[in-house]
């Protein structure tokens, strides 16, 4: 039996190990980018760069795809047990929770090509903060999976209450804005559903996290996460 990291007798296991890592890191990169640039698309306005992001979205796709294969082939084949087995859950499910940031950034992308022919509004800028809070957790859950290191992915994991904090906070904002003017309510309205988008990626984050964390010690996170996400109380009469 071996442990994460530790080489196998046959060495063309340890090169299918390492591809699913590998696959996994540029599904990563490919993710963070993906919301680098809808971030970026929505501060300057700029309808090429969304456009591009909507159509790279196939890309991690793709990659997702080949996790796919590749853990049915190792599964098959190698018939892995403990770590490796382990190893190779966690990347079919990391590569899905991946797969769903992009989505989620580029469906962002999409909202702002309709939001560039609308007039600004003032939330925009409370959104983008809780875009790169977002898009920071996300490259903090891939370092600490790839570094193999358990106490950081579980760290990682509870920054996700901040970013549900500003999403609530925002969610309050923008409901304001659209009372005071009517005319806000159509710009208003995507960025609600921009910053659902966000939100959720931060929770795709967590997963990974916790996944990482399975894999690395091969035990759930003890702690259940707290949810700080009142959004949906919002406007209820208070018990």
């Amino acid at each position: 039996m071996t442990t994460i990291g530790e080489p196998h007798i046959v060495k063309s296991y340890d090169s299918e190990l390492a591809r699913l890592d590998d696959s996994l890191a540029r599904m990563g990169g490919l993710a963070e980018a993906q919301l680098a640039s809808a971030l970026d698309a929505l501060e300057r306005r700029d309808s090429d760069l969304a456009a591009r992001v909507v159509g790279a979205d196939v890309k991690v796709d793709e990659l997702e795809a080949f996790v796919n294969e590749q853990t049915v082939r190792v599964l098959a084949l190698r018939a892995p047990v403990a770590d490796d087995l382990r190893t190779v859950v966690a990347a079919l499910k990391i590569a899905g929770e991946i797969e769903r940031i992009a989505d989620l950034a580029a469906n962002a992308a999409k909202r702002s090509l309709v939001l560039n022919r609308l007039p600004p509004v003032e939330p925009m800028r409370s959104l983008l903060r809780l875009g790169r809070l977002a898009l920071g957790l996300v490259k903090e859950v891939m370092d600490a999976h790839l570094a193999h290191d358990a106490d950081r992915a579980l760290a990682a994991r509870d920054r996700d209450q901040e970013l549900d904090d500003v999403y609530a906070s925002l969610f309050r904002e923008i409901l304001t804005y659209m009372m005071e003017d009517p005319r806000n309510i159509t710009p208003c309205s995507h960025l609600m559903f921009i910053a659902k988008n966000l939100e959720r990626i931060g929770d795709h984050a967590t997963n990974i996290a916790e996944l990482a964390h399975f894999r690395i010690l091969g035990r759930s996170a003890l702690q259940q996460r707290t949810k700080k996400d009142d959004s949906s109380l919002v406007g209820a009469d208070p018990e």
